[in-house]
């Protein structure tokens, strides 16, 4: 079962975007959260992560594969 540590609804107006993209309004994270999760990745290619960071990677990296899956939903309907 997944665990998620991070809230997702803590990210709704920080973390998460909707946007027009070719004329689909899809699921993004926004900049910094982007930022935050190149950091984190980079971070981890060393081997220097925390286990909260690693946490927080998880949860990232899971709820950026469920935004993928919806934005392909959402773009097989158009």
């Amino acid at each position: 079962m997944l665990q998620v540590s991070i809230s997702p609804s803590a990210l709704l107006d920080e973390g998460i975007c909707v946007e027009n993209i070719d004329g689909s309004r899809l699921f993004k994270f926004t900049e910094t959260l982007q930022s935050r999760l190149e950091a984190l990745l980079k971070k981890n290619e060393s081997n220097a992560l925390f286990s909260d960071e690693q946490k927080e990677l998880d949860s990232l990296n899971e709820l950026e594969r469920f935004f993928t899956y919806l934005n392909a939903r959402l773009l097989a309907q158009t």
